[in-house]
């Protein structure tokens, strides 16, 4: 009786297992799909991304052929390092504050929450200025200078944390 009590729970147990792994596996497809569509987009879509993968693909030598022109061929100047161009507010949200401001990332407050501002709001827009610009770490969270985007221009910042502190009052 033994032998059959402990092949029934045998049986039933890689039955459950079996289930869990089915679960376990139906749900890491749902996510890869709910990611396709949401979050590798973005990343294809940031134009940091799109020049970083530029570069990478770029070919690694040319050849030079006698008796043509090969003027093309000349090294290539390092140009002037063009200011970053400023952009609006709701655009630097959507491409660089989003990640963290839109899900509550690591203290972030959220966008529109009007409670989670209202304490950072009252310390005044400068400071608001400041620690977007230079980083800040509070008690609630972390805020990284120019949250990560060291690319992006600072009017361009400043915009982002007054179009997100306009939504939030």
């Amino acid at each position: 009786m033994s032998a059959e009590h402990d092949r029934k729970f045998f049986d039933t147990f890689m039955l459950v297992l079996g289930i869990l792994i089915g679960i376990a596996i139906l749900l890491y497809v749902l996510a890869r799909i709910v990611a396709s569509g949401t979050q590798e987009q973005h990343v294809i879509t940031d134009p940091v991304n799109q020049a970083v993968v530029a570069e990478r693909i770029a070919p690694v030598a040319k050849v030079a052929v006698a008796g043509q022109d090969n003027s093309a061929l000349a090294p290539v100047q390092a140009a002037a390092a063009e200011p970053a161009k400023e952009l609006g507010g709701e655009e630097v949200f959507n491409m660089a504050c989003m990640a963290c401001h839109g899900a509550g990332v690591a203290g972030a407050p959220k966008y529109g929450d009007k409670a989670a501002w209202a304490p950072r709001i009252a310390k005044g827009m400068d400071t608001l200025h400041k620690h977007s610009l230079e980083g800040f770490q509070g008690n609630s969270g972390f805020m990284p200078p120019k949250g990560g985007r060291a690319d992006l221009a600072d009017k361009s910042i400043l915009n982002a944390v007054d179009y997100m502190v306009a939504g939030s009052k």
